[in-house]
Parts: C-alpha cells; sequence; structure tokens
C-alpha cells in the first residue's frame, strides 16, 4: 500500500500540472492492502494478499469537464493522466453547474473505531477460515460449505483540489461468511450466514455457521404456497437490497437525468406515514463512515422521507446547482469515476409497534430473493423475484416456501405498510439500519 507521503507528492504533482494548464480539478489518490482466505475439503483453497493504488482527476476547463484515471504513480504516468484529461474535456460539452466548490477543506475522519490495530495473526486468521468449513460440515447431512472465507481490508483516502481543499481517511475492515448445503432424501437447501466488523475479534463464525445451516435446514421441505396476495415481512437483507435496487428514486443525481419517478414529488406523500428514512453519517459500528463526502464537503445527516412524505433527495453540488438548492454533501466518486452521488447509512426509523403485534396473524417471512436488481425496474417500480422463505403466524415458523415469485410495484408497496418494529437491526453490511416492517400485500404466484 502507498503510504501517505508518495499519495501526496503524486498529488502535488497533478494539482500543479493542472493549474498550469489553466483548470481547476480535484484529485482522489487511494491505497488498500487486501487479504483473503478460502477451504475446500479441509484445506486452504485460496491465500490471496493483493495490494494496489489509483489516482485519478476530475478537470475543469471552460465549464468543460472530463477524468482521467492512473494506477502508476511515476511522474510521467501522471503527467500522461492529466494531459488525457484536459485533451478529452476540450470534447465534452459545457456544464455550467458541474464545478470546483469546495473551497479548503482540511477534513480527516477521526472516528478512532474505523481503523484500530488488529493484534490478530495470520494463523488466528487461518484457523478460522477453516473452522467455517469444518463447523459446517461436521453438522448432520450439511454436505459441503460451498462458499465460504475470510476477508480484510485496510485502506487510505486523499482528496485534494486547486481550491485549497485537502481531506484523508484511513479504515480497516474484515469479513467471514459460510454457506451450507443441506442434502437429505434427495433434497437440497442451501443458505449461508455473514459476519463484518472493523477488527478480528468481533466476527462472529459461529453465527455464520449456525444461521446458514439452521436456515437451508428449515428451508429443505419447502413448496410453493397458493397463489394469492399475502402481507409480507422481508429479511433485513433482503429489504436492503431491495432498496438498493430502488435507490435511484432518493438521489438528485437521477433526478438530474430525469429518470427519478420522485422528481418532483418533493413535499408530497410517497410513503405510508408510518415511514421515516434518513441518511446519517455517523452510525457507531456502522460501515461508511466518514467525515468528507467525494468533493471535500463535511457529510451530514438528511432525512429522506419524513412520516411519508419526500423531504430531500441526495446531492452533490452539481446536483444542488441544477436545482438551485442546497448540497446534502453525498458526492460519490472513485478514482476511476466520474461525480455521483451515494448514501452514506440508509436509516427506516423504529415505529410503534411490539414484535407480537408486527408478527400477529398469518404472514410471509422472506429470507432469499434471487435476481434482484435484473427483475427491478427502477424507473416504474414495478419488481419481480424468485424467492424463499416462510408461511408464519402468530410469530412461528408453520410452513418453508419455496419456488415462488413474488411481485409488485416498490412505490406501491412503500404507502401499504401494516406495522413498523419498535427495534432497529442493521444488514451485514452495517449500511442498512431498519426495524421489521410489515408490508400490506404482495402478489405471490405459488401453485
Amino acid at each position: 500500500m502507498a503510504d501517505q507521503q508518495t499519495l501526496q507528492h503524486a498529488i502535488d504533482q497533478v494539482l500543479d500540472r493542472v493549474i498550469a494548464a489553466g483548470a481547476d480539478a480535484d484529485v482522489i489518490a487511494s491505497s488498500s492492502n487486501n487479504f483473503s482466505l478460502k477451504a475446500n475439503a479441509g484445506e486452504l483453497d485460496e491465500y490471496k494478499v493483493t495490494s494496489g493504488q489509483v489516482i485519478g482527476v476530475r478537470v475543469i476547463k471552460d465549464q468543460r469537464i472530463a477524468t482521467s484515471y492512473s494506477e502508476s504513480l511515476e511522474p510521467a504516468s501522471l503527467d500522461m493522466m492529466v494531459e488525457q484529461a484536459l485533451q478529452n474535456a476540450r470534447f465534452t460539452k459545457p456544464d455550467e453547474h458541474q464545478a470546483i466548490r469546495c473551497h479548503d477543506s482540511q477534513l480527516t475522519t477521526t472516528a478512532e473505531e474505523i481503523y484500530q490495530q488488529d493484534t490478530a495473526s495470520v494463523d488466528d486468521k487461518i484457523a478460522l477460515a477453516l473452522s467455517l468449513e469444518s463447523g459446517v460440515v461436521a453438522k448432520p447431512n450439511a454436505s459441503s460449505a460451498p462458499y465460504n472465507g475470510f476477508g480484510e481490508s485496510d485502506s487510505r483516502i486523499i482528496l485534494a483540489n486547486t481550491r485549497g481543499t485537502l481531506c484523508q481517511h484511513q479504515e480497516r475492515s474484515t469479513y467471514c461468511y459460510a454457506y451450507t448445503l443441506y442434502e437429505q432424501d434427495g433434497k437440497q437447501a442451501m443458505h449461508g450466514g455473514m459476519s463484518s466488523g472493523r477488527l478480528f475479534d468481533e466476527l462472529d463464525p459461529a453465527y455464520c455457521i449456525n444461521h446458514g445451516y439452521e436456515t437451508a435446514k428449515a428451508l429443505l421441505d419447502g413448496a410453493p404456497i397458493a397463489t394469492g396476495n399475502y402481507p409480507v415481512i422481508f429479511d433485513l437483507s433482503c429489504l436492503s437490497s431491495l432498496f438498493g435496487a430502488f435507490g435511484m428514486c432518493l438521489s438528485g443525481h437521477s433526478a438530474m437525468k430525469g429518470i427519478n419517478p420522485w422528481r418532483d414529488a418533493l413535499q408530497t406523500q410517497v410513503a405510508s406515514p408510518l415511514l421515516t428514512i434518513s441518511d446519517i453519517a455517523y452510525l457507531q459500528g456502522g460501515s461508511a463512515i466518514k467525515a468528507f463526502d467525494s468533493e471535500g464537503y463535511a457529510t451530514t445527516d438528511t432525512i429522506l422521507i419524513g412520516k411519508g412524505q419526500l423531504k430531500s433527495l441526495l446531492h452533490n453540488s452539481h446536483t444542488a446547482s441544477f436545482f438551485g438548492i442546497e448540497n446534502t454533501a453525498n458526492a460519490s466518486r472513485s478514482a476511476k469515476g466520474g461525480l455521483g452521488v451515494s448514501s452514506r447509512h440508509t436509516v427506516v426509523a423504529t415505529g410503534a409497534s411490539s414484535e407480537a403485534e408486527i408478527t400477529s396473524g398469518e404472514y410471509l417471512e422472506l429470507v432469499e430473493l434471487q435476481g434482484v436488481h435484473s427483475g427491478a425496474d427502477a424507473v416504474s417500480g414495478d419488481f419481480s423475484f424468485g424467492a424463499s422463505g416462510f408461511l408464519c403466524r402468530d410469530g412461528q415458523r408453520i410452513q418453508p416456501v419455496r419456488g415462488i415469485t413474488v411481485a409488485g410495484n416498490f412505490y406501491q408497496m412503500l404507502k401499504a405498510v401494516d406495522a413498523v418494529g419498535d427495534t432497529l437491526q442493521n444488514d451485514y453490511e452495517r449500511d442498512f439500519f431498519a426495524p421489521k416492517i410489515r408490508f400490506a400485500k404482495l402478489s405471490i404466484a405459488g401453485k
């Protein structure tokens, strides 16, 4: 991983070159070390150590914008990168709304939790990776753990621009996962468990093993249920995937491009009054903690939907200028890409319903969705996915369900909410936080 001094030196060279050409620019330089392990048949199947760095520039001259990047920090490569961006900018359409606007921002992410020294040895990590597979296959009828692994990443980002901005961020993260292939009487079922954290000791391999195994076992005898409309509670990882597939409805960037169905819906009712959804910059244990966005602005909290009303979209300085509104500091750009927007931690506020209230009567609990992104039309809101889960009554699973298709319209689904639970949970990725939400009815195609 390139050290801070090396990255800083490369950034300085790029900015000097841009200024000499009479242009404005921001530069993102990042470096990372990654380590991953996988097991197969009791042996290590993968032991991978990778590291790399990349530097990218967004150049603006005469209101024309272009980006370019280099994976080499050699002076000649950096000069070529800047020259290519300047040349490309000459052929782009002028855009009065995109500019380098973040002046003199000097932010460093200071949340200690995201970059701690990890004392675990390589042997500890190998032992954990092997234990994921062996823990699965030791269980009755668990024929294999076809997907399993451990990984960790150590990364650094420096952002700077020609307006005096210099921001820095460093983080560590780690994860592990194990899937169980459960086989009995000629039938198969598979499910997995995942765990993530900042430190090795935060990982929960036992959860990965047991959750995957118990869920796969419970789903084995699953069959389609009668076609019809059912109340549905999504497992949190499924709900996170669903929100991800339709995330552009909260994007100022997609609104600027004219493809956001909520583009003209501000201050109108777009969801049930039971739903309040916010973008939160800092949450303890969150995976997206960062002091600044990809332009250098300080990250902040934004209420997106308040009691069902659309309060704001996610904006960067470009989209905010286009609409003539305030920037929410949600700029997103990798060293290799152009300027966009993204959320940090999506948080659905808790409601007033107890566990007993939200799980009363009959409903469908969905724990797996297949083909979420291919089965979703983000503009119309229509979706259709394969799904697995359990028919439940009063909080008890009464029948495993497989081989069904769940269909509906995401934007209508948000308006038809029966209950919102009173306990906040987080998904495996730790960037989506929500209570249990019971949706009034979705179409299930079964038998």
